[in-house]
């Protein structure tokens, strides 16, 4: 026997070796952009800034507005999200929501009804956002505040 390899192995083995390397070059990139969000925490505590905190009357729910940017997996998606700020004293600011719990239209604050109106489906909360009628099954969505050298944070849980 002859020490030679045939042209048909040669060609076989030289296919075999490149598809190997270009099964590896597309494979191990695809395997990284599939798994690599999956590995990534996510910033889940956050704490993000609506504005100064003496542009909250006493007793009066004011109306504030942030831009948030969520991101899963490999989708980014920037969302405003709206809340009230209510506080009695000054030092304790309670946040609520602004989106009905019954289908997710915006309320809007009646002040001289003392109360938040869905007008969607007639909703109706009182200004702690407890339900007070209409279809809404629970109270408007709670945020947690606190003020830090003049300025409110709610809590993006």
């Amino acid at each position: 026997m002859s020490d030679t390899i045939s042209r048909r192995r040669f060609l076989v083995g030289t296919i075999v070796v490149a598809m190997a390397g270009i099964g590896t070059a597309i494979g191990i990139p695809a395997l990284a952009y599939l798994v690599g969000p999956s590995r990534q925490s996510e910033k889940r505590d956050q704490w993000l800034a609506l504005g100064a905190a003496n542009a909250v009357e006493l007793g009066e729910p004011s109306l504030f507005k942030a831009e948030v940017e969520r991101t899963t997996g490999w989708l980014s998606t920037r969302q405003e999200i709206a809340l009230y700020v209510k506080t009695d004293n000054g030092r304790d600011y309670v946040g609520m929501s602004n989106i009905c719990t019954h289908l997710g239209c915006r309320t809007r604050w009646v002040s001289d009804r003392r109360q938040f109106y869905c007008p969607c489906h007639a909703g109706v909360f009182d200004e702690d956002g407890n339900v007070v009628s209409g279809p809404p099954p629970r109270p408007l969505d709670r945020y947690e505040v606190k003020v830090e050298e003049g300025q409110l944070l709610f809590h993006l849980a």
